[in-house]
């Protein structure tokens, strides 16, 4: 059976760099892309209103106009492309200037080829139309409403761990598994992957810790009741979970929530047990 091909999508890659620009263009075009080319910004908008595109690739340091200025534009189109931020420049300013104005994914130079490749197919699937709200955009404030999908929650993800990119690695990658592992289940237990439903994520940073608060729109889940997670074992039995999932026929792991303890320095659930706040400390 042969592979279901990607839809092919007019896509506009403005950059600086001419020789950036040939090499994705060469990997989009294989992928079934049609491909035009602006070197600044003015360019890029003058193409941008004689025809319409799928999608902008769009680095940040333009020549006369700044990336973040050419989206703020781009936003005020009557059908807005999705837009792709390509960029050297880590600094939280930048990515949240990003978030704030519904850029689609931020992605940091260098990056491997085919990551551009994967990104634009996510960005043509039908659930990249869907949107967040931001709710704070402060670097020591981060907060988002945003559905209960996969693909949004891997958006948000993404975002969120740029603001992080200068945390000590050990640190920075403990937070991007408990974090992941806590918003994957708000919006797969929570919200059931129903698009209608909201998760709240709130990420605040002070300068000994990192704080983060995710509410899902679900009841909640008693933890006596979770037998198949590790969270739930006794203390002189740390495997007994997984004779249950065998019992019921699951898949093994269930390591998710015992895993997210070990990463992160304090762990706290309300009564409800349908928001958790995660702390790492940073000193």
């Amino acid at each position: 059976m042969d592979a279901v091909s990607t839809p092919s999508r007019r896509i506009l890659i403005v950059d600086d760099d001419r020789a950036l620009r040939h090499a994705l263009s060469s990997l989009l075009t294989a992928a079934g892309h049609h491909i035009e080319f602006a070197g600044d910004g003015p360019e890029a908008l003058a193409l941008l209103h004689n025809r319409p595109f799928d999608i902008v690739l769009l680095d940040i340091g333009l020549p006369s106009m700044s990336g973040l200025d050419v989206l703020a534009r781009v936003c005020e189109l009557a059908t807005p492309p999705r837009v792709i931020m390509m960029t050297a420049d880590d600094t939280s300013e930048s990515v949240l200037e990003a978030v704030k104005r519904q850029a689609y994914r931020y992605i940091r130079k260098p990056f491997p080829p085919n990551t551009i490749v994967d990104v634009v197919n996510e960005a043509t699937a039908p659930a990249a139309a869907l949107s967040f709200e931001v709710v704070s955009a402060r670097p020591e404030w981060l907060e988002f409403l945003a559905p209960c999908t996969i693909e949004m929650a891997d958006r948000i993800h993404s975002f969120v761990m740029h603001l992080e990119a200068k945390l000590p690695e050990d640190v920075r990658e403990a937070v991007a598994q408990a974090f992941r592992e806590l918003l994957m289940n708000a919006v797969e237990w929570g919200g059931k992957l129903d698009p209608n439903r909201m998760v709240r994520i709130a990420c605040v940073r002070t300068k000994r810790m990192l704080i983060y608060r995710i509410a899902d729109p679900g009841q909640g889940f008693d933890i006596d009741g979770l037998r198949h997670a590790a969270i739930s074992n006794p203390e002189h039995d740390p495997i007994r979970h997984l004779l249950v999932r065998e019992e019921q026929g699951l898949r093994p792991g269930g390591f998710g929530l015992a895993m997210t303890r070990s990463l992160v320095d304090e762990l706290i659930y309300n009564e409800a047990r349908n928001e958790v706040v995660f702390i790492k400390y940073l000193e």
